[in-house]
């Protein structure tokens, strides 16, 4: 695609952590508060979608990018890639820069950098109505489960066929 914006990923660095995780959080009450208004029993903790632990944990556990435009941070990436198996932890571009195309192409780089994998697998809450069209109908994933017991999540996977 022609006009796409032309992003980069840049390896997390460790004096950017924290403003990463607030980031993060930031973007997923936008969505959970866009979608609810004010309400608190969606959250993890102290009002936030998901969690500082959660956040820290995924990062510890996976390779962590900044997603840049121009210049700026304008999102993140937490990927965990295992052989052929890839597992996209996170991915959350800032609400101040949604609809410019920069989540796909970031999900594009992410591909790019990581050709290697055959399948990745994703989650989302059932709520986040943006991310579920992104996952579907931008980058091709397909909805291989809805877990409904505790979170109320669904699970999505992306064979790439070559």
């Amino acid at each position: 695609m022609s006009n796409q914006p032309q992003v980069t990923l840049a390896p997390l660095e460790p004096d950017d952590k924290e403003q990463f995780i607030l980031d993060n959080q930031w973007a997923f009450k936008y969505g959970a508060t866009e979608e609810f208004g004010v309400r608190d029993d969606h959250f993890e903790e102290d009002g936030e979608i998901i969690s500082h632990d959660t956040i820290e944990q995924s990062i510890n556990g996976g390779e962590a990018y900044r997603i840049i435009l121009g210049g700026e941070k304008v999102g993140g990436v937490v990927l965990r890639v295992e052989g052929d198996h890839g597992e996209l932890e996170l991915l959350f571009v800032s609400p101040k820069a949604h609809s410019k195309g920069i989540g796909y192409a970031a999900w594009c780089a992410v591909e790019q950098l990581n050709p290697e994998v055959k399948v990745w697998e994703t989650c989302t809450p059932y709520f986040e109505k943006r991310n579920i069209h992104f996952y579907v109908n931008k980058c091709g994933f397909h909805i291989v489960e809805y877990m409904w017991k505790d979170d109320e999540m669904f699970r999505f996977q992306k064979v790439i066929r070559k």
